[in-house]
């Protein structure tokens, strides 16, 4: 008696379209974003707030986003870069005009009872409208690196006004870590933060900032073309900063210095600006090795933690799931990075490339100031954790992040054996 034949299931159209996606890397995002409802709900147990659902929600719609996008083709970017530019800064201006403040930021657009908060978005579009840019042309000139900085100061600026700090610096990440990508030469990378460097020896290590100077001049020699001007700018240029950082530091608001002095030594103002890190701090040694079990914080509980559900839901993991459930959550943005990593090498041109690289640089730089700054080795700054922290804008800018790069991962050359 013959076999039947033997007939190949068809998947689902929109699975059939997924062929190539990384699903560990998505799988890793859904699980963060998961547990982040859970640390969520864990912060306001006692309050009965509706944050940890929204937060799931909000990924659920993010990760319909992601899969769609997953499905489109990424490359039609190109053609709409600077209408995303435009669209970019048009919202960014808005913002200045009509915009909600709150917690001494005009950041939001309010629409009904739903605020947005265009600066997140502006990550995104700040991303792609470089990666069309350096696909044209990579950054091994002066020109190109010049207009790349000009690209981005437009935006930079405009975040600036609102003020938002944190996403400023997160725009100064995407963007380094993009042109470093596109064959910028490492040697300009350090000129280019080499004024912060000398603004900060110069009030901490005096002879240090003259030697850093110094060893400037002799990196613009050897990397800049008009290498005998380009070395007398480049010692001017980091001495002037070491002379500025006095006067700009007195420009600052009180609370702008707490924030970047306390974390050093939070003890000065245990009742002010040092309160929140030295609670964040109890709540994470309390942890010990495998924490307090949910909702057993007792920081967390007792609610010792402003906006811990925002900027400091990492001290909850510590709390409540101790060192092995922070390590485990490092360890999953360590292979979010790795994976990010593996998309741009295997992409299938330069575009789709570093539209990867400035995802990685986005996320990579978010997780390590967060971090840094709830265990006390960087100032507070309001950067999110990514997929973890409460905000809506946030979630649904990753999510939209996450299924651009998975559209570059479905669309890579496929291997052959």
């Amino acid at each position: 008696m013959m076999p039947r034949a033997v007939r190949r299931r068809r998947l689902p159209l929109w699975l059939s379209n997924l062929s190539q996606v990384d699903w560990l890397l998505l799988f890793l995002i859904v699980g963060l974003t998961s547990l982040g409802g859970l640390m969520i709900r864990s912060t306001e147990l006692l309050e009965g707030s509706v944050d940890w659902w929204q937060h799931w929600v909000f990924g659920a719609i993010g990760l319909a986003i992601a899969l769609m996008l997953a499905r489109w083709r990424y490359e039609t970017l190109m053609q709409l870069h600077w209408i995303t530019y435009a669209i970019t800064n048009i919202a960014l201006i808005a913002v200045i005009i009509i915009g909600v403040a709150a917690n001494g930021a005009q950041s939001w657009i309010s629409i009904g009872s739903f605020n947005i908060q265009p600066s997140e978005f502006a990550k995104v579009g700040l991303i792609i409208t470089l990666a069309a840019l350096l696909h044209q042309k990579q950054a091994t000139t002066i020109p190109v690196v010049l207009k790349i900085f000009a690209v981005t100061a437009v935006p930079w600026v405009l975040i600036m006004l609102q003020p938002d700090l944190g996403t400023g610096l997160v725009f100064a990440a995407i963007t380094l870590g993009m042109l470093y990508w596109a064959n910028m030469p490492p040697g300009w990378l350090i000129l280019i933060i080499s004024p912060l460097v000398s603004a900060i020896l110069a009030n901490v290590l005096p002879v240090g900032w003259i030697i850093w100077a110094v060893a400037m001049g002799l990196i613009a020699w050897f990397t800049l073309p008009l290498r005998f001007i380009a070395t007398i700018v480049a010692i001017a240029v980091n001495i002037v900063a070491g002379q500025l950082s006095g006067v700009l530091w007195g420009l600052l608001k009180d609370y702008q210095k707490d924030r970047l002095t306390l974390f050093l030594e939070p003890e000065k103002n245990p009742l002010g600006g040092g309160y929140q890190l030295i609670q964040s701090r109890i709540a994470i040694g309390s942890g010990e090795l495998f924490g307090r079990g949910l909702h057993q914080g007792t920081q967390t509980q007792l609610n010792f933690i402003p906006e811990q559900h925002t900027d400091f839901i990492f001290s909850a993991v510590g709390e409540e799931f101790g060192f092995i459930g922070s390590l485990f959550v490092l360890l999953a943005f360590w292979i979010i990075c790795f994976r990010l990593v593996i998309i741009a090498c295997q992409a299938k041109e330069n575009f789709g490339s570093l539209l990867a690289v400035g995802m990685l640089s986005m996320i990579a730089f978010q997780v390590i100031v967060n971090i840094c700054m709830t265990v006390g080795l960087a100032p507070i700054t309001g950067i999110p954790l990514p997929w973890l922290s409460y905000g809506r804008s946030a979630l649904l800018t990753n999510f939209i992040g996450l299924g651009l790069v998975e559209s570059v991962a479905n669309y890579r050359p496929k291997k052959t054996f």
